[in-house]
């Protein structure tokens, strides 16, 4: 199973996202990843709970339901002249159902086979989960004499088969499948050294409700991939009452409800705002300058990141949506699919 944003001339020209605050799917025509179709399908916020346990699709049918009616709705409305009705998609996992390590050795074999047991070696002192019981991929990030550094990606199996699983219920066949940044990296030609120049260096935020992503790529190489689940949970017990006190119980518990999820959606931003501002420390350590630009991906807006920052004292740091309207072919972009929901399936199909 690729788990990595290369080769993509041979992956599906569709993709699929599957996040807690919804799927988005979309369709490319080939390789420069001009979206020609996208879509937009609801779920309910307790249908996923992404992790590295088993248990991620909490509520199979409506995930799977949700997942139909997002590619159903792009599957069908190719250009290419010639071009069925495809059934092979390309599946994007959110960040918290894998992990993503950097790694160096000394000298890795060429050869995939013989490379792939010494990168499972390594990672199993480092990850929550039994690597004999997960699938592993990796992508060698650079190469120099002493040293070679790869970027390896591991989720357990039983995860891994719940979100193809819902894919497959919907009627669609998995191909290639992704965590959520590394397909949004993509786009940035992480691992191709196709960036705009061999020196530029990006920081990409991909926030939504319950985690967020820092990455930095410079010169098509990954250098930072740091992942933060949310601490803050808006889940509240339902109140069951009988009696003429109902009505005055149940508005209390609303009120109490509203006040819980701006607590949330605080505690919320000031764990994305801490973790940009790791991510902004490093890159500065690392690359000797500061970042002058964040890219955004993800559910919140560019304009909603850069309001947290500035309200926790990240000033200086223009935020910048990684979707720009020239990305998507006339009439693809809809008001009903955020551009930055989009930077993972555009990412995937895009090489």
């Amino acid at each position: 199973m690729d788990f990595l944003p290369k080769a993509l001339g041979t992956r599906p020209r569709l993709a699929v996202e599957v996040r807690t605050e919804g799927v988005v799917a979309a369709r490319a025509e080939d390789a420069a990843g001009l979206l020609t179709a996208v879509s937009r399908a609801n779920v309910s916020e307790s249908a996923l709970a992404p992790g590295l346990k088993a248990g991620n699709i909490v509520d199979r049918a409506e995930v799977s339901a949700a997942v139909r009616l997002a590619l159903d709705a792009v599957a069908g409305r190719g250009t290419t002249p010639g071009a069925g009705r495809s059934r092979h998609v390309t599946v994007i996992v959110p960040d918290a159902a894998v992990r993503v390590l950097l790694l160096d050795f000394d000298s890795l074999p060429g050869k995939i086979a013989e490379a792939l047991p010494v990168v499972r070696f390594r990672l199993k002192k480092l990850l929550p989960f039994e690597v004999d019981d997960a699938v592993v991929s990796y992508q060698t990030m650079s190469a120099a004499k002493g040293l070679v550094t790869v970027v390896a990606v591991a989720i357990p199996r039983e995860v891994l088969a719940e979100y193809e699983g819902v894919v497959t219920s919907a009627g669609y066949l998995p191909g290639a499948v992704i965590p959520s940044t590394l397909a949004a990296l993509a786009g940035l030609g992480i691992g191709s050294n196709s960036g705009e120049d061999a020196e530029s260096a990006t920081l990409l935020v991909n926030a939504g409700t319950q985690q967020v992503t820092t990455a930095i790529v410079r010169g098509g190489v990954l250098l930072l991939h740091r992942t933060l689940e949310m601490s803050a949970s808006t889940e509240t017990k339902a109140v069951e009452v009988e009696g003429v006190e109902r009505d005055r119980i149940e508005v209390e518990a609303e009120m109490q409800a509203g006040m819980l999820a701006v607590a949330v959606e605080l505690s919320a931003a000031g764990e994305i705002a801490q973790a940009v501002s790791v991510a902004a420390a490093y890159f500065e350590d690392t690359l000797s300058f500061a970042p002058q630009v964040l890219l955004s991906a993800g559910t919140r807006s560019a304009e909603t990141l850069e309001r947290v920052l500035e309200t926790h004292g990240l000033e200086g740091l223009r935020v910048r949506e990684m979707m720009e309207p020239g990305m998507f072919a006339a009439g693809a972009a809809t008001a009903t699919v955020p551009r930055g929901w989009l930077a993972g399936v555009r990412g995937a199909l895009t090489s």
